[in-house]
């Protein structure tokens, strides 16, 4: 591989990391700052891709959609939908201890995930939803697409990590932090303990429907099968956990650790013998693990320290 092949290669994963990175940023608001375990992060993340495709694709008499609106539009139609949608699930959840919560939440994403499967009408189904306008593609080499998509990804980046790092050093954000800790604590202070967590929730989730959105124009294509839990939810809380939870610069660097290790392995599948290639997802994760035995051992707490 040349130098251009590596340098574009290297863009195409940071587009990817970055969009992941938004998406930690939105569950660093719910877990690393309320406490809230979100196992359903595939559901808003999956939301904001396809409504973004939805709302910007070319027509087709497939499925729905096919508007071709501006991509500002659709990172807005998606922001929406997400809020909307993350309000809906907050209400039967919210009241839900741990790990109940995050029982439901994982359920509930798995049946937005099958609706997308089985629902040819709405996204496609299993064929999936393609036709993702490229950003600024028309206006570009293509040689060059790459490296100002990732400008374009680095500042909604730094945009969201500016505002969620406002917030949460905000009064409202030390708030989150005392329902984390003690929620009868929080209670007994007057706070509104479940309106806090709804709009944790609803934060979060827009959140990551903006890193879904862009992942979506990323990608081109869209299928229920990249939203399973395994990409569209523990990823995601592996980047949080490796990064440092309530620590907006750790959701951002685990994102790219993570994604660093996992693209990794799948460059080094390449080179193994067929016997073991084939079984390239398990290697995947076994070095994800190797990679959470040598925190857990160095650094419980994640590379970076909470704030």
């Amino acid at each position: 591989m040349n130098i251009s092949g590596i340098l574009g290669y290297l863009a195409t994963f940071a587009i990817a990391a970055g969009a992941y990175a938004i998406a930690s940023l939105g569950l660093n608001i719910q877990f690393g700052y309320t406490g809230l375990y979100n196992f359903g992060i595939a559901a808003f993340f999956a939301t904001g891709a396809y409504v973004e495709g939805i709302i910007t694709g070319g027509h087709s008499t497939e499925h729905l959609g096919g508007f071709g609106l501006p991509v500002v539009v659709g990172v807005l139609a998606a922001m929406v939908v997400s809020a909307i949608l993350a309000y809906l699930i907050g209400i039967p959840t919210l009241r839900l201890k741990g790990e109940f919560l995050g029982i439901s939440s994982l359920g509930i994403a798995e049946t937005i995930r099958l609706i997308l499967t089985n629902e040819k009408w709405l996204a496609g189904g299993v064929w999936g939803l393609g036709d993702i306008p490229r950003p600024l593609g028309n206006l570009v080499a293509p040689k060059l697409y790459n490296w100002v998509y990732l400008g374009l990804i680095i500042a909604v980046v730094g945009i969201i990590y500016f505002l969620v790092q406002k917030i949460t050093s905000s009064p409202w954000g030390r708030v989150l932090k005392a329902i984390r800790e003690d929620e009868g604590v929080a209670a007994a202070m007057g706070k509104n303990v479940y309106k806090y967590k709804m709009q944790s929730l609803i934060l979060g989730s827009v959140i990551m429907a903006v890193g879904g959105a862009f992942y979506a124009h990323y990608i081109g294509y869209l299928s229920p099968e990249s939203f399973r839990p395994l990409m569209g939810t523990f990823i995601i809380w592996a980047m949080l956990m490796a990064g440092g939870k309530g620590n907006n610069k750790g959701a951002i660097l685990g994102a790219f650790v993570v994604w660093g290790v996992w693209t990794f392995t799948e460059f080094l599948v390449n080179y193994l013998p067929s016997a073991l290639a084939s079984r390239a997802g398990y290697i995947n994760a076994i070095f994800i693990a190797i990679l959470f035995q040598v925190l857990i051992r160095f650094r419980p707490q994640g590379i970076l320290s909470e704030d």
